[in-house]
């Protein structure tokens, strides 16, 4: 089914950073069940999370459990954790208002009452903003529900996009990164495994370098930037820390027809990614 794209902006989307980092704090949850129970990988890949549409939630790789597939998920729009085996909902556990001790007890629980290995004592590989819920609060999510739904819709448009960004180009499958909560996928034109040439196509929902959800495409080498062709609105170059085309989800809610801008903007940003990396 298609994304309406109509129905995005009902909340400012420089309103969503609290919502957001919140959200990103929560998420890690899912991750450290996947460290504590899958293989790690050179990449980090193992702890990546899939959007499962049907349930409008990120979900992890499958972990098995006494020959049956479980899976551990967040409900951004329940702000809760949700367990899955053989694809049917099991549990769910709403996080507002209880704090970091308490849902590790559940979770911990939960987990070992499938024969899969806890998350007592996982360590994740980098740090996230501090907050509240991080200094022993409570995930203080009042008045945060419009604003998680405005979040889902962006993922659920985030997701779409790049499925059909992937299909036509070959890309990866399409994933969520814990660390940084962007959804991407990437293209890969060619080169081993340390020197590959590749596009990375994804939404991040914000972070230190925009307040608000923004769309992204970055080559790899990153190009030179006095280099660069202009690019058509919604989109512009961003130079700081890394090089790549953006477009913002103010700059996307001004456009008519915001879902085949969009789709332009990073169908133009992939030809020009591939022109220069093939130089």
């Amino acid at each position: 089914m298609q994304f309406d794209w109509s129905t995005l902006g009902a909340k400012a989307p420089t309103s969503l950073v609290r919502a957001r980092n919140v959200a990103h704090h929560a998420v890690q949850w899912v991750s450290k069940a996947a460290r504590a129970n899958l293989e790690a990988v050179a990449d980090d890949g193992h702890s990546s999370l899939s959007w499962d549409a049907a349930r409008a939630a990120f979900v992890s790789q499958a972990l098995t459990a006494g020959g049956a597939e479980v899976r551990i998920g967040f409900r951004l729009r329940r702000f809760a954790l949700i367990i899955l085996r053989n694809n049917r909902d099991l549990d769910e556990f709403e996080l507002g208002g209880r704090k970091d001790s308490s849902v590790e007890v559940w979770f911990d629980s939960a987990l070992r009452a499938l024969g899969l290995k806890t998350v007592e004592g996982i360590e994740l590989p980098y740090s996230l903003p501090s907050l509240p819920v991080t200094r022993g609060s409570a995930y203080h999510v009042s008045g945060e529900s419009e604003a998680f739904e405005e979040l889902t819709r962006w993922y659920e448009a985030a997701a779409g996009l790049l499925t059909a960004a992937a299909t036509a180009h070959g890309g990866g499958a399409v994933r969520c990164w814990p660390h940084h909560f962007d959804i991407a996928t990437r293209i890969v034109l060619g080169g081993d495994a340390e020197n590959a040439r590749l596009i990375g196509v994804g939404v991040s929902p914000g972070d230190e370098h925009y307040a608000q959800p923004y769309v992204y495409v970055s080559p790899w080498p990153r190009l030179k930037p006095a280099e660069l062709p202009p690019l058509a609105a919604p989109g512009h170059w961003h130079l700081k820390e890394f090089v790549g085309a953006v477009a913002t989800a103010e700059d996307i809610l001004q456009m008519s027809e915001r879902g085949a801008a969009v789709t332009a903007f990073i169908e133009a940003a992939i030809a020009i990614g591939r022109d220069k990396l093939a130089a």
